[in-house]
């Protein structure tokens, strides 16, 4: 009797029972998938799609340990028996503040980051009215753009759109085309983009060739539970510019630009879609741009195996574009050179209708051990096409895949690994037929604990074009022995001081391969001829910096202050350079119908003409949030750069403009970026400004007259009336109705300022644009 009763007593504790839960997120309370459960008993078990779970529990008390890779480590105890239990998880980044991915391939605070970063918002790039990415990232501080190409801190210049050492990311995966080796700023979709991060340096470790100035890599926003639908259309008109030559209409040129997003995620499934279409008359005469855009994606999550992640995104463009790149005259700087004549040889207005294409499938996999299995592909289709098809002068096609592992231990090991493989083909009228290959492997090994931190990381990079030699040979030792692959290596460290104060330090190598075009580029604008060079040779480069970042909170609103100093060292850096490229074969002369024609021979050619040397400084201040019942939005920054040349042949400096300061040329001392915006109940105020100093040093053949020819007339008059730089400034002003429907006006060169962003590139005059947005 004892013995039965002693048993009724402890049944309880050995129920041998199945208890069922959900976890959810404590902030979005959505389910969340994959958290790893252990019981104290040695019992596991893993959420499923929706958060859901169950784990058999043998005798109480037991204790629940949850693991998850996106929320802070739980543990539970259940005392009791229970038939359903619901657990919140914190996520790592619970506070307001800023999480990037682009500078280790994971989520990290930007405050934990050891490089320069800045991180553009939807909310900025919406508010601005901005129409493409370009215009977008030259708002950010240490970045500029010029007529299609962007420089961080001053690592790039002018180089007729051909080539870029700025790395463009969708997703993680380069969007760099394989012809022009450019990015196609105006076919990436701002309507579903959920944040940008520019990271400032070099970050070939990661990502590869084109990434020796830095990266900008755009994130695309995930289907949620509650599902989002929004739908946007802004008009604009451009004013009447100061200048009374600059009006050449008769009726004020005006854009359209309508877009509508929809992403929903279901039990197991999920999409995104997102239409935009642009249309604009163009503020310089005869300039017009049309374009269509479909983007979207799919995602599975298997119910049964909760860890896997299947993904495919993709974007479609069609475009209809006119451009010109060299004006009438400094008189009639939106007008082009010989007007809109209708002979193809008086006027440089080019007509190019074109797609842009990329289809991306990737497999997401967390093993049982937390590590993380990613594959990453991409098939990118860019063509140029002409009045007969959108691909008569040039069809390229990139063929791409990464895959990638990453694993943490005990918080405070963390490893990157990872195979690329990258295969190009053109197809060209201009360029010619042909192929390149691009293999990498590469590591990076992550450590932190408690305050200090570091990174080490190397790539290994294979690069072969057509059946040359391979451009990825690496000498090694003063002997001449070269091995086919090109190391690459990146270290880093940062340390919190404080609570709110975060040094670091970091130091990487970069290496960027021609493109197609810089290599075989053989084709002419009005007076401007451009000469293949198949002999060229990649860029390398190394950049360095130190820095700290400062948090300020004030309630609900966080700033951070960040100040660095840098170096960007460049070695065979390629510039397209002036000079007369006759073969020795062909003797000149001044007879029109000789092959020998003087004026058929001089133009500008791609050269590895450049050493050269970057050091500045940069301050940096973002903040956002709430101070009482003002909502409070900043992205502030000046850099100071000192771009010098280090090349000492007399002949390449004779293509100076300015000879004394040996500034490289296309180039800036200072930039300041400034945009504040405040929110008060249902408004809202926004200022902007950009300011770049005066470009003291350009190509000297566009201030001087070729065999009696002006290539761009009236341009040195012009720059010597002009030397204070450019100082321009926005406004906005928005009203949100019923959280829904928002009505904003934006004027934009508040001033009407006449500015340019590269020799006879004179940028618009005032704009006015009137913006309603939806949001369901």
């Amino acid at each position: 009797m004892r013995y039965l009763l002693i048993a009724l007593l402890l049944l309880p504790a050995f129920s041998n029972a199945q208890v069922k839960g959900k976890i959810t997120d404590s902030v979005s309370a959505e389910g969340v998938f994959g958290v790893k459960i252990q019981s104290s008993e040695g019992q596991r078990s893993i959420t499923e799609t929706d958060g859901s779970f169950q784990i058999r529990i043998d005798a109480y008390p037991v204790k629940l340990y949850l693991q998850s890779i996106e929320h802070k480590p739980d543990t539970i105890q259940l005392d009791s028996e229970t038939s359903f239990i619901t657990i919140a998880l914190p996520p790592l980044f619970q506070e307001v503040g800023t999480v990037v991915v682009s500078a280790s391939k994971r989520d990290e605070k930007i405050e934990e980051v050891s490089i320069s970063m800045e991180v553009l918002k939807p909310e900025l790039i919406e508010a601005k009215g901005f129409v493409n990415l370009e215009q977008a990232v030259d708002q950010s501080p240490g970045v500029y753009a010029m007529d299609g190409q962007v420089s961080i801190r001053g690592g790039g210049g002018y180089s007729y759109g051909v080539g870029s050492r700025v790395l463009v990311l969708t997703n993680g995966i380069p969007l760099i085309s394989p012809d022009l080796g450019d990015a196609k700023w105006n076919s990436i979709s701002m309507e579903s983009m959920s944040q940008i991060e520019i990271t400032k340096g070099a970050s070939s470790v990661l990502y590869g060739s084109s990434a020796l100035n830095g990266t900008i890599s755009v994130t695309s926003k995930e289907p949620t539970k509650e599902g989002e639908f929004s739908a946007k259309i802004q008009s604009g008109i451009f004013d009447n510019p100061k200048r009374e030559t600059l009006k050449w209409w008769s009726k004020n040129p005006a854009n359209l630009d309508l877009s509508v997003y929809n992403g929903k995620m279901f039990d197991t499934w999920g999409y995104t879609v997102a239409v935009n279409g642009f249309k604009t008359e163009g503020y310089k005469e005869g300039e017009q741009e049309q374009r269509t855009r479909l983007t979207g994606s799919f995602v599975f999550r298997p119910k049964k195996t909760p860890r896997l992640k299947i993904n495919l995104d993709y974007s479609g463009q069609a475009e209809w574009v006119h451009s010109f790149i060299i004006w009438e005259s400094a008189e009639f700087a939106y007008t082009p050179s010989g007007g809109l004549s209708s002979n193809p040889s008086d006027n440089t207005l080019t007509f190019q209708k074109s797609v842009r294409l990329n289809v991306d499938p990737s497999i997401k996999y967390v093993d049982q051990n937390n590590g993380i299995h990613q594959l990453k592909t991409r098939y990118y289709l860019v063509t140029i096409g002409g009045g007969s098809s959108f691909y008569e002068a040039s069809l390229a096609q990139m063929y791409y895949a990464d895959y990638s592992y990453q694993k943490t231990w005990n918080n405070a090991h963390h490893l990157t690994t990872g195979l690329t493989n990258s295969y190009n083909s053109v197809v060209s009228d201009v360029f010619g037929n042909h192929t390149s290959k691009n293999f990498a492997t590469y590591a990076q090994y992550d450590f932190k604990k408690k305050r200090f931190g570091f990174t080490a990381g190397i790539r290994t990079e294979y690069f072969q074009m057509d059946d040359r030699a391979p451009d990825s040979e690496f000498t090694i030792g003063k002997n001449g022995n070269s091995i086919p692959v090109y190391p690459i290596l990146r270290a880093a460290a940062h340390y919190k001081a404080t609570k709110s104060t975060f040094l670091r330090a970091s130091i990487g190598q970069g290496i960027r391969f021609p493109s197609v075009s810089e290599r075989y580029s053989n084709t002419s604008n009005g007076a401007i001829y451009i000469f293949p060079n198949p002999e060229l040779t990649p860029e390398r480069g190394w950049s360095a910096e130190v820095g700290a970042k400062q948090v300020v909170k004030m309630g609900k609103w966080k700033g951070i202050l960040d100040v660095a100093a840098f170096v960007n060292h460049y070695d065979d850096m390629i510039e397209f350079t002036f000079g007369i490229y006759n073969p020795d074969s062909i003797a000149l002369n001044l007879d029109p119908n000789s092959p020998g024609y003087l004026y058929k021979w001089i133009g500008f050619k791609a050269k590895n003409a450049e050493e050269a040397q970057i050091t500045g400084l940069e301050f940096s201040f973002s903040s956002e949030g709430k101070i009482k019942e003002v909502e409070l939005r900043s992205l502030i920054g000046y850099t100071y750069m000192n771009p010098v040349s280090l090349n000492s042949d007399p002949d390449y400096l004779l293509t100076f403009s300015d000879t004394v300061s040996g500034m490289l040329k296309y180039r800036f001392n200072h930039l300041a970026r400034v945009d504040i915006e405040a929110g008060y109940k249902n408004f809202k105020l926004g200022f902007s400004s950009r300011y770049n100093s005066f470009m003291k040093n350009i190509d000297q053949i566009f201030e001087e007259n070729i065999v009696g020819t002006e290539i761009l007339p009236g341009l040195q008059e012009y720059r010597a009336n002009d030397q204070s730089g450019s100082l321009v400034f926005d406004s906005r002003i928005s009203y949100e109705l019923k959280e829904q429907y928002t009505f904003a006006f934006i004027v934009n060169n508040l001033l009407n300022t006449e500015y340019s962003s590269r020799p006879a590139d004179v940028q618009p005059p005032r704009q006015f644009m009137v913006q309603v947005r939806y949001n369901l």
